[in-house]
Formats: C-alpha cells, sequence, structure tokens
C-alpha cells in the first residue's frame, strides 16, 4: 500500500515513511491509493474478533512495511483491559430504542483521542527503534489531543514533544493534565491565540520550512497524521458489530466535530463497505463545517470569529483534516485541492462546491447540525434525569443532532468524546452536581504547571524547539 498527497506531489510513499512525516512536501495530507474493500465473508470472518485483534486485521490492510507478527504486537500491546478498563475496550450502550452510545474515552486520558494515540506512540517508538533515529513531534490541541499524546509518548525513546495550546481555552481540568506533566520529553507551549492559530504554526513551520522539519526531525501527531486516523477507523467497525446481528444490517454514526479526523475515519470505514447509512456531523456554535454541509460554502474564521463554547474542543474554524474528505468528493483530484486549499482559501477565505454537495449526502451519507450551549445544558440534563448517564458537553451536542437525523429501524450510534470531569463547570449548570473524578486525577488542578507562553508567532515556536533539542 502506497501514499500520495491531496495536492497532487508526484512522491509515493510507504506507511512507515509517512508515519514519522506527517504532511507531505507540498503541504498536503496522506491518503492510501485506495481503500480496501471488505467483502461480507470477511465482515463475518472479524464479528467477535477481540479489538486487538480487529485493529490488527484492519491496520494490515493499511500497513504491509512492518512484519504481520510485529503489528499484531504492538496492537496487542495498546489495545489490553489494564489500559482502557474494559475487555470491550470499546462498549456500547443504549440509551432509548435505536440510539446506542459508543465509550471511547475509557484510556489514559478520558478522551477518545487515547484509542489512536495509544497506538502512534507504540508505533513511533517502534519504528525509530528499528532506524535508531529520533523524532520531535509538533502538535496542537483544542483540549485533548495534547494529553492523550503526552500521556502516550512520556517516556518513549527517542520521542520529544512540543504541544501547542490556545491560551486559557481549554477547561481547567484539560489544563491540568497537559502542565502537571514534568516528564523531561515533554514540553506545553501555551500560545496567545485560537486553536486555529496553532494549526498554523504546525503548517509554517513544518509545511512552509522543509529544512526546518528535517534539521530537527519534526513529526506529528494531529489527525493529519494518517496513523492516528487508521487507528480510529478500527472503532466504527467494532461500534457497527456491537449494535448489529448480522451483516446485512446497516448503522449510522453521530459524530461531534471540529477539526474533522474523527468522522473523516467514518468516511474511510464507509469506503471500505462498511454498511454506514449516514455520518451524522455535529459542530457547536463554531459551525463552519455545518455550513457546509448545509450550503456548500467552507468559510474559514478568523480568531476574532472563533466562539469560545462550553464544548471547547471543538471550538475550531480551521478543520485541517477535512482536506481529505474534498480530495475524495472531487474524485482525487490533486490540481484541484490545491487550487481551492493553497490558492482560493488564501484570496478569499472561503471557497463553494456546488454540483459535488448531492455526491457528499447521497454517496458518502453526510448530514449535519449545530448544538448550542442552550441545547448542550437540554441534553446533558435529559439524558442524566431519563437514563442515569452523565454525559460530557461534546458528546451532548452528537446526540442532540443524532436524534434530528435518526432513520426508523437504523441504528444510531453516538461517538462519546470524554467523561464529564473534564468539563465539570457545565455539568454542575446542568445537573447542580460534580460529575464523578477517577481516582487518579484527585487534586490534579493543584498540582506544579510546567508550560511556557509564547506569542502565535511560528518563528518564536520554532525558536523553542530549537533550544531544547541542543
Amino acid at each position: 500500500m502506497l501514499y500520495l498527497s491531496t495536492r497532487g506531489h508526484p512522491d509515493r510513499k510507504h506507511f512507515c515513511e509517512i508515519l514519522l512525516e506527517g504532511l507531505a512536501p507540498d503541504g498536503g495530507l496522506y491518503l492510501p491509493e485506495r481503500y480496501p474493500k471488505v467483502d461480507a465473508a470477511t465482515l463475518a470472518k472479524w464479528r467477535g474478533l477481540p479489538y486487538a485483534d480487529l485493529a490488527f486485521e484492519i491496520l494490515s490492510l493499511y500497513i504491509d512495511d512492518i512484519p504481520a507478527e510485529d503489528l499484531r504486537a504492538i496492537c496487542r500491546k495498546t489495545y489490553t483491559a489494564e489500559v482502557f478498563g474494559t475487555r470491550e475496550i470499546v462498549p456500547l450502550k443504549q440509551l432509548e430504542d435505536g440510539v446506542y452510545l459508543e465509550a471511547l474515552s475509557n484510556g489514559p486520558t478520558l478522551a477518545f483521542k487515547d484509542m489512536a494515540m495509544q497506538l502512534l506512540g507504540n508505533l513511533f517508538e517502534y519504528e525509530l527503534a528499528r532506524r535508531g533515529e529520533e523524532l520531535n513531534i509538533l502538535g496542537a490541541t483544542s483540549g485533548d489531543t495534547g494529553s492523550a499524546a503526552e500521556y502516550a509518548m512520556r517516556g518513549k525513546k527517542g520521542v520529544r514533544v512540543f504541544m501547542t495550546s490556545p491560551q486559557g481555552r481549554m477547561s481547567p481540568f484539560q489544563q491540568a493534565q497537559m502542565f502537571s506533566l514534568q516528564d523531561a520529553n515533554i514540553h506545553n507551549l501555551a500560545v496567545e491565540g485560537v486553536f486555529d492559530d496553532c494549526q498554523d504554526i504546525i503548517v509554517k513551520a513544518v509545511s512552509n520550512d522543509l529544512a526546518f522539519k528535517r534539521k530537527y526531525r519534526i513529526g506529528t501527531v494531529n489527525s493529519i497524521n494518517w496513523a492516528r486516523l487508521v487507528a480510529q477507523v478500527v472503532y466504527y467497525f467494532a461500534g457497527y458489530f456491537q449494535a448489529t446481528k448480522s451483516n446485512e444490517e446497516r448503522v449510522s454514526f453521530a459524530v461531534p466535530s471540529g477539526n474533522f479526523g474523527n468522522i473523516c475515519a467514518g468516511h474511510v470505514a464507509r469506503m471500505m463497505a462498511l454498511p454506514i447509512a449516514q455520518l451524522v456531523l455535529a459542530t457547536n456554535e463554531n459551525d463552519v463545517l455545518d455550513e457546509f454541509f448545509r450550503t456548500g460554502t467552507y468559510r474559514v474564521r478568523g480568531s476574532k470569529d472563533t466562539y469560545e463554547t462550553s464544548s471547547p474542543s471543538m471550538d475550531i474554524s480551521k478543520a485541517s483534516n477535512f482536506e481529505r474528505f474534498v480530495f475524495d468528493l472531487l474524485g482525487r483530484d490533486g490540481a484541484k485541492v490545491r487550487a481551492l486549499f493553497s490558492e482560493e482559501l488564501a484570496a478569499r477565505g472561503q471557497f463553494t462546491l456546488g454540483s459535488e454537495m448531492r455526491k457528499a449526502r447521497e454517496d458518502y451519507g453526510f448530514v449535519s447540525g449545530r448544538s448550542t450551549h442552550a441545547d448542550r445544558l437540554a441534553t446533558i440534563r435529559d439524558t442524566w434525569e431519563r437514563f442515569g448517564t452523565m454525559i460530557d458537553t461534546h458528546t451532548a451536542d452528537g446526540l442532540k443532532v443524532a436524534r434530528e437525523h435518526r432513520r426508523a429501524g437504523v441504528p444510531m450510534i453516538v461517538l462519546e468524546t470524554a467523561l464529564p470531569i473534564k468539563f465539570a463547570e457545565t455539568i454542575v449548570e446542568a445537573l447542580g452536581r460534580e460529575p464523578d473524578r477517577p481516582a487518579k486525577f484527585a487534586g490534579i488542578e493543584d498540582l506544579p504547571k510546567r508550560v511556557t507562553v509564547l506569542p502565535a508567532d511560528a518563528e518564536r515556536v520554532k525558536q523553542f524547539i530549537a533550544a531544547h533539542c541542543a
């Protein structure tokens, strides 16, 4: 399996090359040359597999430069009940007739990002040891990617992490999870701006300065890294198998979406022929993606027009993974994608696709909706009062929009985003009580913090990396 850039760069690369590289040299994102199709016999064979073995079966379709026995061992090392709290890894819970929650937040940092990041840490360590090399990871987080990456990479040989985050924009619990880590290979950089400024720094420091990238061996853990996205494909299959009894049935998935990575994994699963009826995209007040799927116009917003909300991990107005979907939507035409994302967005801040929107809805199954703070409070309260289940703010966004798109006879699986403790203030507002806190995180907000505040300036971030790689 070879990988290509969404912007048409002529090179084709193997998995382990793009694992360490992140973005393509032309600023595009990597995708496989084709999506392997899964037939009914394969689905039947996979149904009932332990999660780690299901992960191996799916990943082995995309990874041909790691020996099978090594890849299987990495999957089994990653997906254990000890790490994720349950034998099922991602257990399904029925809320009401036809509506399910898929628990993705039982990992070390209590967020769905652990599902891919734990695997990514083990893949990095394996490949770097095999090459005898080191890697400096530059990442951006709106809340959960940062802690998931840092917990996955702490203590890993040959790896340093430089994680940017928007200063003051994460919940106190999210900040404490990251900033309390004292490991020498972990560096937290609070950027004076919003999440989109952090993403821009990665693009400027990595894509636009290849000499710096090569000199300091810069890699990424954001969902622009294909390895993260393909790891997320696994839990779509796992959720499908739990919600159905036969491979003739279809399901829909509702996904809280900010950077488009989580739902893009669902798109990949659907392209692999997993029987998915709809992919329901849910946004908060930062509704750039909902606007696109309703109107065909993708309109990015600046820092001043990016709202600070009670589902902060989705306070994003430039969805970096969206380019992968547009690449497929435009018939995998790299020249067209390059014109839209490097020219149209730079010149006008937006672009519009017209005839392709029917394809997005009918051929790819996308629908969307928007949720507000009032909606979140109402959904959290309703879910607690009727089902005795406490959900976080992002999951509430997903559940609210899921109900707007339910189809009779088609199970709707809402992907859980995080445990409620990460957003305690809003839970208290909705329910009048604190959410449960795992014992290992007792008093985490009071621990000493290790963080450096920097302006939203790629050069300053590059200087910091250079100084700490000596």
